[in-house]
Parts: structure tokens; C-alpha cells; sequence
């Protein structure tokens, strides 16, 4: 593509969406050529689409130019699979952000929803309160702004255990056939028209009614994973992003389409729930716990969070900020706030005396002198356990919790105790900022610290040694490692913070290899990015998606060229 091509591009884009959602200068479009743990690279423009005929026509005019577009909703992954990598495509790239796209439309009575791309999890949580009911989603990463579009087209796991992996079998999506031909395809069940601005138009304006949708259009959540997850002598994982039984178009799709809704199931919200605090130094005693409620309570948990005494420690000092931003400022302001964090790191990085990530130096060294955040209970079961889980159960499951952990806990080497409220916020909390710890830590101790190893992964149901002891020739190379996850779907985030020198590509490899040994899959919620290898099966998803290898190429380390060459 020539100089002239390139700017009757550009010019073509600013006629559709103006001058101002335009970018091409590199600093304007940074944040959205940059992954938040990972991945960047070059963009001839970055285009914020007002509304979906605008995405449309934004769409068709990069088709006709040959060049790649990447579909961004929120950029809050975790392995870089809504930014360019590197600059060895063969196309210039196009990021289509659908951030000033947010639009929820609630219908059947509250029992389902549709979700335009811009549409957040925190969003939709508070709509759907007002119904009494809550998303598919609700873990913490609603509070820095993740959006639905993005958990449906990765298949994102989340906390809550009777829901599985984000998953709907109804959409309204573009793609491009063999010929490079585009399409936009209806599958959402409601009746909008023919034509694609016709159909894109009255889905944004909610022009149609009641009697437009069909009941019947398709599956708009996992209504199996409920009793698969309870299958805990099952020889395979619960969950992880390759798995086909959860891949069905925009489902999965990973910016192999360009999704403009979904449509989705929505959940009644539990009348009460308890939180119970439970420490142990054998992880014995935990898969006691685990097996027998999966296979025994008639009720499943809600979640059960597992966080290893130094994921424990990591968290009460460098999760502190974000434990306190949420809990002093709430889950409104964060997205904000993290949108101000990210500014004042891009000023100061250009100051020579200031460190990189200043804000994370000043936000840590200031939380040192604030009280402790963490009540005495929790506190002292870090102490006397290695171990921690925190079990959530709601309604008719309390009682049957309570009487099972009063009974098991008799003559054992570790202990529960009923949360209170406040410890109950406090242990959630903490959990959740486990999760940005490792990277605060990094950000803080530079010189020390050569990368972070960040893995996902999802062990199999019956593999009762699920706590990693890794050979002494890969350990030596880290100065912590934090162990974390979703103890009840045996999904575990493995951070690695590895010494400086260390070669993390290897050294990751390496713990790869080690996993494969062990039947786990990988990743398991926060899907292949540019992190990661797809399988057979996800490179033949990707390219029935994508024959033309023109919507976010590249990702699952496949190839970059057009037609899969």
C-alpha cells in the first residue's frame, strides 16, 4: 500500500467518523496499540465508530483498501489479543475501538439482555440490578472496565461457578467469505430488517418489539456447565478457551468477526449469601472440600477462590491501592481512575528524573502508611495457613455448608470461620487484587525483575495434586511465585515473577511442557492472545471464521499473511 492509498484511506475514515475519532499520531494512539501486560505495535489509524452503521461502513471501506483490522472493545486482556504484535504483517492495520458503542437493551422481562460492543460488565451488572438480576459475569474485572463483547468473543471464565465460560449462539456479526466477500449475518433472534444498515440502525435505536424476537433463536449461556463441573472424577478440565463444545460463531471468535451485539441470558440474584473463610496447610483437606461439595450439596457454590499464602502477602502490599480504590471510591469510579493512572504514567515516562509507572511507586509507597486494610481474622489465618479459600454460598446452601465445614473441620488440621460483612468485602477484595499484584510489583522493582511468566490454566477434575512443585533448575529463576484461581473449576492463575537475566520465553516453555505432562490445558480464561499457541481445533475455528486471514491475524501464533499463507 502506497503513500497516496494510505492517506485517501485515512481521508475516507474521517469522512465517516470526523476528524476527532481519527487517530494516527503514535502517541494518540498508543493505549490502543498497546496491550496492558502485553503485546504492540504499529497502526496506520485507530477509528472510534459513534454508532454500529458507522462500524459497518468503517469496516467496508478498510475491506475494499486490503487492509487488516483488529476489533478492540475495553484492551483490558491479558495477552494481547485486541492489539497488533510486532510489525511483520503484511498489511497495514486498522483498530477499530468500540469503546463510545455502549448500549444494553434489556428484554424478556429482564431474563435476557442485548449487548452492543461498547456495553461493560460493570454496566450491565447495574442495569440488571434494577431487575433483580445479575450478568453472566460479576467478577472483579467489571471494575477496570472489561466489556461484555469482549468475555463472549474470548469465551471468558470468571469466578462463578454455576455459569461456565461467556457463551451465546446469538449475534449479529460481519465476516468476510473465501472470495473476500463481507456479510453481515443476523443470528440474534430478532427481526431488524433486511438490508445491513437497516438491520444495524434499528438494532441500536431498539426499534422492534416483543413481537419481533424469537424465543427460541438459540442458547444464550452454557446450560450444561452446571453438572459438568460437577464431574469431579472426569479425566479432562472443566473449562478452557480450545475447548470446542464453546465455540459457535461470535462465541470464541477472538476478532475473527466483527460482532456488533449479543444476545444474552441474565441470572435472578440469590435472596442471601455468606461468605465462609477457610485455611489449611494440607491441600488434602481442600480436595476433601472440593470433591464433596461438586459432588454431593444440592446446591453449588457461588464461587470459591483460592489464594496461596504468597499470592496472600504480594496482595496486601502491592494490591493495597486497588483493594482501597474500590473499597473507599467504588467500582464506578475505577474505570476512571485507571484511565488517569494510565495518563499520568504516560507523562511522567517522559520526565527523565521520574521512574517508569510512576504511578505505581507513589500509590504503594503512599498505602504503607495507612492502616491495615485486612481484618484481624484474616490476618491471622495467614499466618497459621499456607492455604486460603474462600467459599461463597448463597440461599439453601449456607446451612448446608455450615453443617458440612462444623462437622469436617473436627479433627483436621485446618479451620473455617463465617465471615462477617466486613470481612466477607475484605477476603473478595483481596482476592481480586491478587490479580494486578504481580504486575505492580514488577513495575515497582525494575531492576530486579525481568518479566513477568503469567499463566492460566485449567487442570484436569480429577487430578487431586493440583498445587505445583516446580524442579529446582526452573524455580531457582523466580523471586516469587503466586498461585491464585478458581479453586472449584481447578482454573489457576500461575504468576511467575522472575529475576532479572531470566529467560522468561524458556523458562515459560519449559513450565509448559511440565503442564502438558500433567493433561492441563492452557490458557483457560484469558484465551491465546499472542501469548500462546492455538491448537488444531482453534486454528480451524479461526480460519472457517476467517478464511481470508483479514480480522486480527496473527493471534495463537498463527500466521499474519493474508489467506493463512
Amino acid at each position: 500500500m502506497n503513500g497516496n492509498e494510505k492517506t485517501a484511506l485515512i481521508e475516507q475514515l474521517q469522512t465517516i467518523v470526523g476528524k476527532k475519532y481519527t487517530l494516527t499520531n503514535p502517541n494518540r494512539t498508543l493505549p490502543y496499540r498497546q496491550g496492558i501486560r502485553f503485546g504492540e505495535g504499529d497502526a496506520l489509524a485507530v477509528v472510534l465508530p459513534g454508532t454500529l452503521v458507522e462500524q459497518w461502513q468503517i469496516l467496508k471501506v478498510c475491506i475494499a483498501a486490503d487492509v487488516i483490522v483488529i476489533t478492540q472493545s475495553a484492551n483490558t486482556g491479558l495477552t494481547g489479543g485486541s492489539t497488533p504484535d510486532g510489525n511483520d504483517y503484511d498489511r497495514p492495520i486498522v483498530i477499530v475501538s468500540t469503546r463510545r458503542l455502549e448500549g444494553i437493551q434489556i428484554i424478556e422481562n429482564g431474563e435476557q439482555v442485548v449487548c452492543l460492543p461498547g456495553s461493560t460488565l460493570f454496566r450491565l451488572e447495574k442495569e440488571l440490578k434494577k431487575y433483580n438480576r445479575g450478568p453472566h459475569s460479576v467478577i472483579g474485572s467489571s471494575c477496570i472496565g472489561a466489556s461484555v463483547m469482549g468475555g463472549i468473543c474470548n469465551n471468558s471464565g470468571g469466578s462463578l461457578i454455576q455459569r461456565g465460560p461467556a457463551y451465546t449462539q446469538m449475534a449479529v456479526f460481519a465476516q468476510l467469505d473465501a472470495q473476500g466477500q463481507l456479510h453481515l449475518v443476523n443470528h440474534l433472534g430478532i427481526e431488524l430488517g433486511d438490508d445491513p444498515e437497516t438491520i444495524l440502525q434499528n438494532l441500536e435505536n431498539h426499534t422492534y418489539t416483543e413481537n419481533d424476537i424469537n424465543r427460541d433463536a438459540g442458547l444464550g449461556h452454557d446450560h450444561h456447565y452446571c453438572d459438568h463441573v460437577r464431574e469431579v472424577d472426569a479425566d479432562t478440565p472443566a473449562r478452557f478457551n480450545a475447548d470446542p463444545a464453546r465455540h459457535y460463531e461470535a462465541s470464541g471468535s477472538a476478532g475473527r468477526l466483527m460482532v456488533f451485539a449479543v444476545r444474552l441470558d441474565t441470572f435472578p440474584l440469590e435472596k442471601k449469601s455468606e461468605v465462609f473463610y477457610i485455611g489449611t496447610n494440607d491441600i488434602n483437606e481442600l480436595n476433601d472440600i472440593r470433591c464433596h461439595i461438586l459432588s454431593q450439596f444440592k446446591t453449588l457454590p457461588v464461587s470459591g477462590e483460592y489464594m496461596h499464602r504468597v499470592a496472600f502477602d504480594i496482595a496486601a502490599v502491592y494490591g493495597k491501592p486497588t483493594f482501597l480504590a474500590i473499597q473507599k471510591l467504588g467500582t464506578d469510579t475505577i474505570p476512571r481512575l485507571f484511565t488517569f493512572k494510565n495518563f499520568v504514567d504516560r507523562v511522567t515516562g517522559k520526565i527523565p528524573f521520574f521512574p517508569k509507572n510512576f504511578s505505581d511507586h507513589f500509590s504503594i509507597f503512599v498505602s504503607k502508611f495507612l492502616p491495615n486494610h485486612l481484618p484481624k481474622t484474616i490476618r491471622d489465618y495467614r499466618d497459621r495457613y499456607e492455604h486460603h479459600l474462600i467459599l461463597k454460598m448463597a440461599d439453601d446452601g449456607i446451612a448446608e455448608a455450615e453443617a458440612f465445614l462444623r462437622d469436617y473441620f473436627q479433627n483436621k488440621n485446618g479451620n473455617y470461620f463465617l465471615c462477617n460483612t466486613k470481612e466477607a468485602e475484605a477476603a473478595m477484595l483481596h482476592r481480586f487484587a491478587a490479580a494486578g499484584a504481580a504486575t505492580s510489583y514488577r513495575n515497582v522493582h525494575s531492576k530486579t525483575v525481568e518479566n513477568i511468566v503469567a499463566l492460566d490454566i485449567a487442570l484436569r477434575r480429577n487430578d487431586t495434586d493440583w498445587f505445583e512443585t516446580l524442579p529446582k533448575d526452573i524455580d531457582q529463576n523466580f523471586i516469587y511465585k503466586m498461585y491464585y484461581g478458581h479453586f472449584f473449576c481447578y482454573v489457576f492463575h500461575q504468576d511467575y515473577i522472575a529475576k532479572t537475566g531470566t529467560d522468561c520465553e524458556e523458562v515459560k516453555e519449559q513450565i509448559l511442557a511440565l503442564l502438558d505432562q500433567r493433561g492441563a490445558q492452557y490458557p483457560a480464561e484469558h484465551n491465546v492472545g499472542h501469548l500462546y499457541h492455538a491448537n488444531a481445533d482453534l486454528k480451524k475455528f479461526y480460519q472457517e471464521l476467517d478464511p481470508t486471514n483479514s480480522l486480527n491475524p496473527g493471534i495463537g501464533k498463527t500466521s499474519k499473511k493474508k489467506y493463512w499463507k
